[in-house]
């Protein structure tokens, strides 16, 4: 193998979830090459995804990004980080064996002194272990376990860390969750093992790999302003608060306009009503989503029941029904018109 052949190792997640592994489609996996991976060789490229919470991430990358810095430039590693527009993030992480391994030590005794410094300030007497996961092809689970769960067996005796592999595939994907935890140093020997399992036994078929979705966080309006539920706490929420004002002014679309939405104080148990509008044809899709995941969104956050009818042949509109109490048709309305607000505004999805 050369030094530009790229083999996709398995992705590692930290708390929470998420890697994908595939392999490089022209490659062959012979002898020479898995003696190389077993010792580390460093003609072997990797990519290992990571899944974060916002607050692992935020360590990760540091004051200024000066954690994320360094780590790039002691480890040789590549470090991608994803947009922050879930509550999870993906870390990647590409480059050679011995960069990867690094760059991975580096992120796992950070997490152990987080959690050092976090039990400074708790009762806490026994120290909890670093915990990760990995997101594995299902297709390749069978190997890691081993016939009988000797593989795993002999993994976790061997470095000393905890393995468990998902007996369920990750929503929406062909893939599972193996969690490793320990102390760093058992945790990397564990996943340096992994890795040359899933060299040796590359998936088989196609992957579809596992995405986390962006959180739907219950939002309720009061006096002009939308909130957002944290916790037990109401926060005040800007951008939803200056869509929501655009929404209850006049929007272009003459339909809508007699829909101006009020939103009445959520009463102890009003009576469900109905209520009906038009959206124009073309504008239908900005509220149903790829495979309806718009339009689930908003029935999720409204709680109100919404029928989109077909279309009928020479109309250029489509009546949606919503069903429900007063607030959960106002707020149903409101996310309807902040989704038009934004297609037409190009203020970004909501």
């Amino acid at each position: 193998m050369g030094e530009g052949d790229t083999v996709w190792a398995p992705s590692v997640l930290p708390h929470g979830a998420l890697g994908l592994l595939s392999h490089h489609p022209q490659l062959h996996f012979g002898r020479k090459m898995e003696s190389k991976v077993s010792e580390g060789g460093l003609n072997v490229t990797l990519t290992i995804r990571l899944l974060m919470h916002g607050k692992e991430v935020g360590s990760i990358i540091g004051k200024k990004g000066e954690t994320v810095k360094k780590m790039r430039e002691e480890s040789g590693a590549r470090i991608n980080i994803s947009e922050g527009n879930c509550p999870e993030r993906i870390v990647t992480i590409t480059g050679p064996t011995d960069a990867i391994f690094k760059a991975f030590a580096m992120i796992a005794y950070k997490f152990e002194e987080d959690i050092i410094n976090s039990m400074s300030n708790s009762p806490a007497t026994s120290k909890p272990p670093v915990t990760l996961r990995l997101v594995v092809p299902a297709s390749q689970c069978g190997s890691l376990i081993g016939k009988g769960g000797s593989k795993i067996k002999e993994i976790r005796e061997s470095t000393g860390a905890q393995v468990q592999v998902a007996g369920d595939m990750l929503p929406n994907s062909t893939e599972r969750a193996v969690t490793i935890s320990g102390t760093p140093d058992a945790i990397i020997q564990c996943v340096k093992q992994i890795c040359v399992v899933m060299l040796e036994s590359p998936p088989k078929g196609a992957t579809i790999p596992y995405r986390p979705k962006p959180a739907s966080t219950p939002v309720i309006f009061a006096g002009g302003q939308a909130y957002t539920i944290q916790g037990q706490y109401a926060i005040p929420h800007p951008d939803l608060t200056k869509l929501h004002q655009l929404a209850m002014q006049q929007t272009p679309f003459p339909p809508l306009g007699q829909t101006n939405p009020a939103f009445p104080g959520l009463d102890a148990s009003p009576p469900a009503s109905t209520h009906e509008l038009t959206i124009p044809n073309d504008l239908i899709g900005c509220i149903i989503g790829r495979q309806g995941t718009k339009i689930n969104e908003i029935r999720q956050m409204s709680g109100a029941q919404i029928k989109i009818a077909n279309a009928t042949e020479g109309s250029s509109e489509r009546q949606i029904t919503i069903t429900g109490t007063p607030a959960n048709i106002s707020l149903a309305q409101y996310l309807i018109n902040a989704r038009l607000t934004s297609e037409v505004t190009g203020m970004g999805a909501l």
